[in-house]
């Protein structure tokens, strides 16, 4: 098929590689550069990079509100886009254009997460499980009908790294195989209960309040590992903690019982992974070789 790819972080790319692979893809929709770096120099998406080692053409607008991009976008006659993390909302004039509609490759278990960060969120919720939902694209958000979805365990190890991952390359799987079924895939409306809303990260949900219970703090810091990363005050300055898991364990809140093991409002939590401010991101044991012991001090 004649495929549109729309889609702008990492966390495409493995949909862009599967895609191009199984079909024809006469175009490629990413967010345009952005300045990055110390020099600020524009830097293209991990999606245009991609699709440029791939010979492909990308195009890169602002918006697609304007009439001009809607006609070039329809001009390129697609049977079909396929849509993952994307980032521009679509017009219905956009979404209208290919023969068989606009796919979206979606990072949770629809109608669940709905939203801008569905794999931190499942992570920050305790969640069992999460997964990927093919669905039909409609003007509301992620609100449109299911053809394919596929779920995976959510371990109690799992960052939003090692989750992202997975559900990337699920996700690149589940796309080919919707592609391949299109014609005979029934699409499946989302429940009207168990909606809810996986909201933008806020930078100022990362600082961690230890007076919350213990399995609250491990999901945390697991769900915010590696960005924009939990963060604590100590004495070796502002430290992000990238892995850890709850265990028994008494103290005042952010108190470090041993190693790093650190109180919490009921429990503990055991810090095995850290990140000191323009450091590279290491054990706790590698730290503590370094730093020495800070049993006893209260982190804030």
């Amino acid at each position: 098929m004649r495929v549109i790819f729309m889609g702008t972080p990492d966390f495409s790319v493995a949909a862009l590689d599967a895609v191009h692979a199984a079909h024809d893809v006469v175009c490629v929709y990413t967010q345009p550069p952005r300045p990055a770096g110390r020099g600020k120099q524009p830097r293209p998406t991990a999606v245009h990079a991609r699709a440029d080692a791939l010979g492909l053409p990308v195009r890169h607008p602002v918006s697609l509100k304007d009439a001009q991009a809607q006609a070039e976008f329809a001009a390129l006659g697609a049977d079909v886009a396929v849509v993952v993390a994307y980032g521009l909302i679509l017009p219905q004039t956009v979404l209208d254009a290919p023969r068989m509609g606009c796919l979206n490759i979606h990072a949770s278990l629809l109608p669940r997460w709905r939203g801008a960060a569905p794999i931190q969120r499942a992570i920050m919720a305790g969640d069992d499980d999460t997964g990927i939902c093919i669905m039909q694209m409609e003007a509301g958000l992620d609100t449109g009908p299911v053809l394919l979805f596929d779920s995976t365990p959510i371990g109690d190890d799992d960052t939003a790294q090692t989750l992202h991952d997975r559900l990337s390359q699920m996700g690149a799987g589940l796309i080919v195989r919707a592609l391949d079924k299109l014609p005979d895939l029934t699409p499946q409306p989302q429940p009207e209960t168990g909606i809810t809303y996986a909201a933008k990260i806020d930078k100022a949900e990362a600082r961690i309040d230890w007076t919350r219970p213990a399995d609250e703090v491990a999901r945390q810091i697991r769900a915010l590992s590696p960005f924009p990363g939990a963060w604590c005050e100590t004495p070796l300055g502002r430290l992000k903690l990238l892995q850890a898991q709850a265990v028994d364990g008494t103290g005042a809140p952010g108190e470090v019982l041993t190693g790093l093991t650190i109180a919490c409002g009921k429990g503990a939590v055991q810090v095995t992974d850290v990140q000191r401010e323009g450091k590279r991101a290491m054990s706790a044991a590698e730290l503590l070789r370094g730093a020495g012991s800070v049993t006893g001090v209260v982190f804030s």
